[in-house]
C-alpha cells in the first residue's frame, strides 16, 4: 500500500536512529546476567538470527533461552526489542516490564523503550510514568532528552483527550465499496456522485470508482485501463471538484523521476486519457507523493523528502501560473515537525487543511490534525482531531465532503468484511471545514442546443479575484465548481462567437447549502441579441456604479475589444415601484454611467448608445421581490457587427 505501509515505517526508525537509542540490546561485551551455558547458547544464536534478518527465528531462539533461565535480563532485553521492532507492542511491554522488574536499573533506555511501547497499547498512564523516569536520568544527550519530551507530551495529550471525547461514529460504507480485500484512500466528487478509492488485490494498486444512483452507491468498477497497470501501483490520489481530473501517485514506473512521482490525468468522455509526469520542479528524483489539489485547480498540496524541509516527510505546495507549476513551497513549521506529515487533504473552501502527523502532540503514531488558514494567509497550528477518532494506532488518509459534514477514511480495526475498509462518519462541528456549496452548470449553443466548450469563471465581487476558471467540458457542455458561503460571486461564461453570460450569487447570511443548478443557452453574436448583466450593481435610486461592478465591466470590454466591429446599445431598466417618470430618468441614468465607465476604459464612443426604458420593459412579474430584483437590470444589445 503506497500511504500505509509508508507510515508504518516512520515512527520506530526514528525514534531509535535518530535518537541515538540502539534497536537491539545485545549483550556480547558486558558481563551477562545469568551463567547458565543452555541460555547463553540460544542468546548466541539468536544474535547470529538477527544479523541475517531472521526475526522468527530469533524470537524462537529467545524464547529457548528464556526458558533455560527465567531471569536471563539480556535474553528478556532483547526479545523485547524484537517484538518492538515486528510491531508486536503487547509482547514487547510485556518482556520490557520483566527486565526492570528483574533488574530497575539495567539500562535507563528501557524506560522510553517501555514508554514507546506502552503508548502504542493505549497504555498512557504507566507510559507518563516511565517516560518522567526516563527523562529524570542523568547524562541524556539532547536528542535524547527531546525525544523522551515528546513522548511525555503524547501521554499527557492523550490522557486528556480520552477524558474529553468527540462525537464519532463510523459507518462502513458497505459490500458496493468494500471486499475481503483492502480498499483505502477515497476521494469524492463536490456533488457526491462518484467515488474513487484504491483497492490492493494481490499485491498490486489499482483505481475502483463507484457511483450514487438514487442516493445509494453502485458496485465499484475497475476505473479505467489507461490509468490502472498490471506492473506499477496506482495510488494515493486526489479529484477534481469535477471528477474531471485524478492527480496520483505512481511508484517505480518507467517514465517517472524518482521512486515515486505524481501523475495527472483528465477524463475523455466516459473514460480517462493517458496520464502524464507532472514534471519538475513538483517531481525530483526524490519520493513526491500524495497530492491534493485546491478546489479551483490552481493549487497542488504534496508530500515530499525534498531537501529543505523540516523532518523527513513534509508537505508542500505548487501554484499553477502562467508559465507552468512554480517552485515547491514548504508549508513551514506551523504544519511541518522534525518528524513526518502526510496524507494532506485541502478542503473545498481552499482555507482548511486535514493532514497526518507523528511530531505534533497526538494519541501515538500518526494521528488526524486540521489547520486553518489565518488572515494573514498563513497556516495555523495545527488542531489534533481528538480521540476516539485518534487512537493508539496508525490514522491516515482523511478526506471530506464539499459540504464538510462527512469524512471518509479506512480502518482495518472496524470488524469490516476484510483487510482495510472504507467507512464514512459525521465529522463533529468544532473540526469543519467553512461551509461550501457548489455550482454545477451546462453549456448550449441557444440555436442548434449542441453542448459548447466555454470558458467558465467564478470572481469574488469583493476582492475582483477569480475562485474557479475552468472550461465546459466538450461533449457535454457540464461544469462544476465549489464556492465558499459568506460571500458574494460573479459567474461569466464566454466562448468566442458568442455573448458572453454572467449571473451572481449572494452567499452573504446564507444558511442553507444547497447547490445551485444552471443551464445556459448562448446566444451567436446576431444582431438584436441581448445580455443581461447581472453583476452590475447600484445603490436604490441611485446611479452610481458599486465597486463590485469591476469584473463584469471588464468583461463587457474584454468582449467589445475582441470583436472590435461591434456596435451595442446599453439599456437600463427599473421595477415599478415609484412614478414612471423618476423611474425612466433613473434607468437612463444608469445606462448613461455604464457607458462613460466604457469610454473612460477606452471603448470609442462610436461604438455605444444608451437608453433607459424604465418600468416598460419588464421580464418577470412586479408581484414578488424575485421579480422585481429580475427586471431591475442592466443590459447591452447587438445593433450591429
Amino acid at each position: 500500500m503506497l500511504n500505509i505501509v509508508l507510515l508504518r515505517m516512520k515512527f520506530f526508525p526514528l525514534a531509535i536512529l535518530f535518537f541515538g537509542i540502539v534497536l537491539f540490546a545485545k549483550a556480547q561485551d558486558r558481563q551477562y546476567s545469568t551463567t547458565d551455558r543452555g541460555a547463553i547458547k540460544y542468546y548466541a544464536l539468536a544474535n547470529e538470527s538477527l544479523d541475517n534478518n531472521l526475526y522468527d527465528d530469533a524470537i524462537e531462539q529467545l524464547k529457548k533461552a528464556i526458558s533455560e533461565d527465567k531471569k536471563f535480563i539480556e535474553a528478556h532485553a532483547l526479545l523485547a526489542d524484537v517484538y518492538r521492532q515486528r510491531r508486536f507492542y503487547k509482547e514487547a511491554m510485556d518482556e520490557y516490564r520483566q527486565v526492570i522488574a528483574l533488574n530497575p536499573e539495567f539500562s535507563q533506555g528501557e524506560y522510553f523503550k517501555l514508554g514507546d511501547v506502552e503508548i502504542r497499547n493505549g497504555d498512557y498512564a504507566n507510559a507518563k510514568q516511565h517516560m518522567e523516569k526516563y527523562l529524570a536520568s542523568e547524562n541524556l544527550s539532547p536528542q535524547s532528552k527531546f525525544m523522551g519530551q515528546k513522548l511525555l507530551n503524547d501521554c499527557i495529550f492523550s490522557l486528556q483527550a480520552i477524558q474529553h471525547p468527540v462525537q464519532f461514529k463510523p459507518i462502513n460504507m458497505g459490500a458496493e465499496i468494500n471486499t475481503a480485500d483492502d480498499e483505502y484512500l477515497p476521494a469524492i466528487t463536490a456533488d457526491e456522485s462518484t467515488l474513487i478509492f484504491t483497492r490492493k488485490i494481490n499485491n498490486n494498486e489499482d483505481f475502483y470508482k463507484s457511483v450514487k444512483v438514487d442516493g445509494k452507491w453502485q458496485t465499484a468498477t475497475y476505473l479505467s485501463d489507461q490509468i490502472n497497470t498490471p506492473n506499477y501501483n496506482e495510488g494515493a490520489q486526489s479529484l477534481s471538484q469535477d471528477g474531471k481530473v485524478l492527480f496520483f501517485t505512481g511508484c517505480n514506473r518507467p517514465d517517472g523521476l524518482g521512486r515515486c512521482d505524481i501523475y495527472i490525468s483528465q477524463k475523455r468522455g466516459d473514460d480517462w486519457g493517458k496520464p502524464f509526469d507532472i514534471s519538475p520542479p513538483i517531481n525530483t528524483t526524490g519520493w513526491e507523493s500524495q497530492p491534493s489539489i485546491s478546489s479551483d485547480g490552481r493549487t497542488l498540496y504534496f508530500v515530499s523528502n525534498r531537501k529543505g524541509g523540516y523532518g523527513g516527510y513534509d508537505i508542500w505546495k505548487s501554484t499553477l501560473t502562467e508559465k507552468g507549476w512554480s517552485n515547491p513551497e514548504n508549508l513551514g513549521a506551523n504544519i511541518n515537525t522534525q518528524f513526518d506529515e502526510q496524507s494532506p487533504f485541502i478542503h473545498a473552501d481552499d482555507s482548511t487543511l486535514y493532514f497526518c502527523s507523528n511530531g505534533w502532540p497526538g494519541m501515538g503514531g500518526m494521528d488526524l490534525f486540521v489547520s486553518r488558514l489565518g488572515k494573514d494567509g498563513k497556516w495555523q497550528k495545527p488542531e489534533n482531531l481528538g480521540y476516539p477518532i485518534n487512537s493508539n494506532g496508525d490514522e491516515n488518509g482523511l478526506t471530506l465532503t464539499a459540504t464538510g459534514n462527512y469524512a471518509f477514511f479506512a480502518s482495518n480495526n472496524l470488524n469490516g468484511l476484510g483487510g482495510f475498509d472504507i467507512y464514512t462518519f459525521e465529522l463533529p462541528v468544532k473540526l469543519r471545514p467553512h461551509q461550501v456549496t457548489y455550482v454545477q452548470g451546462t453549456v448550449n449553443d441557444a440555436v442548434t442546443k449542441q453542448p459548447l466548450e466555454a470558458a467558465v469563471e467564478i470572481v469574488d465581487l469583493e476582492s475582483d479575484s477569480p475562485v474557479f476558471q475552468d472550461y465546459s467540458s466538450p461533449d457535454k457542455g457540464d461544469f462544476l465548481a465549489t464556492i465558499t458561503t459568506g460571500k458574494n460571486y460573479g459567474l461569466n461564461i464566454s466562448k468566442e462567437g458568442y455573448l458572453f453570460y454572467s449571473e451572481n450569487f449572494s452567499l452573504v447570511g446564507r444558511e442553507n447549502k444547497n447547490p445551485f443548478h444552471i443551464a445556459v443557452l448562448l446566444q451567436p453574436i446576431e444582431v438584436g441579441n441581448k445580455v443581461i448583466l447581472n453583476n452590475i450593481f447600484f445603490d436604490t435610486n441611485k446611479f452610481d456604479i458599486k465597486p463590485e461592478s469591476k469584473p463584469e465591466l471588464q468583461k463587457l470590454i474584454d468582449f467589445l475589444t475582441v470583436n472590435p466591429t461591434i456596435h451595442i446599445e446599453i439599456s437600463g431598466h427599473t421595477d415599478n415601484v415609484g412614478t414612471e417618470q423618476a423611474n425612466q430618468v433613473l434607468s437612463e441614468n444608469r445606462a448613461k454611467a455604464v457607458y462613460q465607465y466604457l469610454v473612460a476604459n477606452g471603448i470609442d464612443a462610436g461604438r455605444l448608445s444608451y437608453k433607459g426604458y424604465g418600468e416598460t420593459q419588464p421580464i418577470a412579474t412586479n408581484d414578488t421581490d424575485e421579480g422585481k430584483a429580475k427586471n431591475r437590470r442592466t443590459e447591452f444589445k447587438i445593433i450591429s457587427k
